[in-house]
């Protein structure tokens, strides 16, 4: 009689890769654009308060035999509150003890990776508020505000030279090798690079640099270093009410464009502290690792920061 392995043995299972896999993840860029940091506080406080001097006014003609009077110095505060942001795991001695897999590298790259994705939101909710905002004008009607911002209503070049345009009007230096930084959604890149026409931006690539076109870099763009990534904020179902369209915005910075402040006492600092959480049960089961955080971000140059609200011709439009 024959014996197989699958009617007669039970010996056969399943294998298991001993290397656990996480989640498809986004770079993290807006933290790195935070170049104004309260390093240099007088004490501790709930609030770090940046200063700026406003310039005199140009000199005016003087008169032989009069006094001038003396100009009059202003300035403009920024201000940073400072709040508290953390996270924690918990494992269990049975999880530790039955797991094929080591858990506690696997909770130190969750809590790494989260403690870092957390700053950064928080820097991208600080860009996404800056009161400096052109609405795309691909469609029939203008809009004046997000929630009428229409499907039609994609990015175009002449968009992305206005905010340029305002961005050296306002004397607001480049922040990255003589270029300005662009956070720019991929559906929304799609749009852009999808224009036709000599001052669209798919002829200048075309013909000098054809190669980009063939890996879909975006690029430089026009002064400005465009970074694609899924995290540029998209604002879900909030344009125009009757097509519930997807608002994307597309941010623009200068150096200065924003400010991070963060409390350095207690082993605080810039980045979060990630440390292992206290063993208190009697029969030491329970252990874990967390995050902590004390600081915040807030946008320190208005004139610096600018983003383009548009809708894209792959949204997710009703």
């Amino acid at each position: 009689m024959a014996i197989t392995l699958s009617t007669d043995l039970v010996f056969d299972q399943d294998a298991w890769e001993k290397l656990a896999y996480f989640a498809l993840r986004p770079e993290l860029y807006f933290d790195a654009v935070a170049d104004v940091r309260g390093e240099n506080v007088s004490m501790a406080g709930k609030t770090v308060k940046f200063v700026h001097v406003d310039d005199l006014a140009v000199g005016g003609l003087l008169t032989e035999s009069t006094d001038i009077t003396p100009a009059s110095m202003s300035d403009t505060t920024v201000t940073v509150t400072l709040a508290e942001y953390g996270n924690a795991v918990q494992t269990t001695a049975l999880v530790r003890g039955t797991s094929f897999v080591p858990v506690d590298p696997i909770v130190a790259n969750l809590i790494g990776y989260n403690a870092g994705i957390s700053l950064d939101t928080l820097a991208q909710a600080a860009l996404l508020a800056g009161t400096n905002v052109r609405y795309a004008t691909g469609g029939t009607t203008d809009p004046t505000a997000r929630n009428t911002v229409q499907p039609e209503d994609i990015i175009a070049a002449a968009d992305v030279r206005f905010i340029l345009a305002k961005l050296r009007g306002a004397n607001v230096q480049a922040n990255r090798g003589g270029l300005y930084t662009a956070f720019i959604h991929p559906d929304v890149s799609l749009d852009l690079r999808a224009e036709t026409g000599a001052a669209a931006w798919r002829d200048p690539h075309t013909y000098s640099a054809p190669g980009e076109i063939w890996t879909g870099e975006v690029g430089a763009f026009e002064g400005s270093r465009f970074i694609e990534t899924p995290r540029a904020p998209l604002i879900a179902d909030s344009g125009s009410s009757t097509t519930l369209t997807d608002v994307y915005a597309t941010i623009f910075c200068g150096k200065q464009a924003l400010a991070k402040a963060y409390s350095s006492t207690d082993g605080n600092g810039m980045m979060p502290r990630i440390f292992p959480t206290p063993v208190v049960d009697r029969l030491r089961r329970f252990t874990g690792m967390g995050w902590y955080w004390l600081g915040g971000y807030a946008a320190f140059r208005q004139a610096a920061l600018r983003r383009i609200e548009s809708s894209s011709s792959i949204g997710a439009n009703a």
